[in-house]
């Protein structure tokens, strides 16, 4: 008897799909029980009859404020989460003879000022931002520097087995005053120092 391995195969294809939309599913379920704030005064009424249900998840809206915003260097945007980053690209030289292109991160730096949203009734400060899940920056600036060329770099360079391109800085921002919804846990603090 010969076993059809390509029928297998596609079942065990189509269980695995099964089981990873069941967990999407429960993902999707645990996001219909957060409780939805309307507006910041909303929020305190839900504070104030779960406060004994631990951990509290809500779902925030408001608009994205600081008191001292960060500002962009290359873009002179503000915002309240800054990521620069310098990326250095290069041509090296491979075993077959030809040149293939690369890039190598030189800098990476995240900048945070304490933040909040506010929705015209009230703020609720943001703590821990910058790891949260599907965090989208907008990107503030992209500036290519192209490399010098000098002969004794040049020849250098290819000794190495390297052409140097340039460097790539990335800004990405989330800046002040846009619009934003935030699903996360309450953290009940009396004060915060910062």
């Amino acid at each position: 008897m010969m076993i059809p391995w390509g029928g297998v195969g596609c079942c065990l294809s189509a269980a695995a799909l099964y089981l990873l939309g069941r967990s999407s599913g429960r993902d999707a379920e645990v996001l219909r029980s957060v409780a939805r704030a309307g507006s910041m005064k909303d929020l305190a009424a839900i504070l104030d009859t779960a406060s004994k249900v631990l951990p509290l998840v809500v779902a925030v809206s408001g608009r994205v404020g600081s008191d001292t915003p960060l500002i962009c260097q290359q873009s002179g945007m503000r915002g309240v989460i800054v990521e620069e980053t310098a990326e250095q690209h290069f041509l090296k030289h491979n075993d077959a003879g030809s040149w293939i292109q690369d890039s190598a991160v030189m800098l990476s730096v995240s900048k945070e000022v304490p933040w909040y949203l506010d929705d015209g009734t009230g703020r609720v400060y943001m703590v821990g931002a910058r790891s949260a899940a599907g965090l989208i920056l907008t990107v503030a600036s992209e500036v290519f520097e192209e490399s010098g060329r000098t002969l004794v770099r040049g020849t250098l360079d290819y000794l190495q087995g390297l052409k140097m391109l340039g460097v790539k800085r990335t800004e990405r921002v989330l800046p002040t005053g846009i619009s934003l919804t935030v699903v996360g846990e309450v953290l009940f603090l009396s004060f915060i120092g910062y």
